[in-house]
């Protein structure tokens, strides 16, 4: 059951706009996840370099992570290579239907907050200027170098225990979702490797900041957050031209060079959408529920 859990988190994980910490949530298994990836610290890894594996293993909730990781690595193989063709034959319609994921995930983020004062609402501004920033000064071809590939892991897979942001969201932010899609698609395994790492690291260093980030400044960081995804529409937008300089500019339907496929793209945005409305109904559903039977 927890490594079906686990396919769904990596099927949330391959699409941005669907976050895999909201797909933990609406599963019932995000604390157990934070708790668990929280306790590899250095006292349990103690217990594993003195040999005690069995003591390590129970200590770090191994049979859980070990499930919920086999869960996603099996869902980001087997879609990995249907993001890949779709990316490549139908851009317009797969950016749209991305569009409209991003677009609302941002508002129910935002929705889910309370007590929001202004300087939450400079702290979204903030994010919203950084994310068009990056999306207009950041290159859409980056470095395909090992360090910058660690890295993209490092940052991509922190996102996985954010409610509300996704991991291939920040990839695609990056430059390197259709890249990254590829490598799992056509298991180019150094590529993989060196991104695992990267993940690895990153997500049990940022489990520790996260919590302290958020104990600390919630509403502020999730408003940044939500800022962040907004600007960064920018770069899911379905009509775009690359300049001179290699950063993609967005365009209106009318100047696209070929079919814009208006009708389409607004379909599929439509649609994506309407999948963010249909997770957040029933996780809000779940929420409810669990509530009532605590009671």
């Amino acid at each position: 059951m927890v490594a079906l859990k686990g396919y769904l988190m990596g099927a949330a994980n391959v699409i941005p706009g669907v976050s895999g910490g909201t797909i933990a949530f609406l599963t019932g298994i995000y604390v157990e996840l934070i708790d668990s990836i929280k306790s590899i610290n250095g006292k349990n890894l103690g217990l594993l370099f003195k040999g005690k594996f069995a003591q390590f293993w129970k200590a770090i909730n191994g049979n859980f992570l070990l499930a919920l990781a086999i869960g996603i690595v099996v869902s980001i193989f087997s879609l990995a290579k249907v993001m890949t063709y779709l990316l490549e034959h139908f851009p317009i319609q797969t950016w749209a239907f991305f569009f409209g994921l991003v677009l609302v995930s941002t508002v129910y983020m935002i929705r889910q907050l309370n007590n929001l004062r202004l300087q939450h609402w400079l702290s979204m501004l903030v994010g919203a200027a950084c994310g068009v920033a990056l999306c207009l000064v950041a290159p859409s071809q980056t470095s395909n170098s090992l360090v910058f590939i660690f890295f993209c892991g490092a940052i991509a897979m922190c996102t996985m225990v954010l409610p509300g942001i996704s991991g291939s969201f920040v990839l695609v932010l990056m430059g390197k979702y259709a890249y990254m899609m590829d490598a799992v698609g056509n298991l180019k395994w150094l590529i993989l490797a060196v991104f695992t790492v990267g993940a690895i690291l990153g997500i049990l260093a940022f489990s520790h900041g996260l919590s302290w980030l958020l104990k600390k400044a919630y509403n502020g960081t999730m408003m940044f957050l939500a800022g962040l995804m907004l600007g960064s529409l920018v770069k899911v937008w379905p009509w775009k031209i690359m300049l001179e300089n290699g950063t993609d500019r967005p365009i209106l339907p009318s100047q696209y060079a070929g079919d814009p496929t208006v009708g389409g793209a607004i379909l599929w945005a439509v649609t994506g959408a309407l999948l963010i409305v249909a997770i957040e109904v029933t996780a809000a559903a779940v929420k409810k529920k669990a509530s009532s039977s605590q009671q």
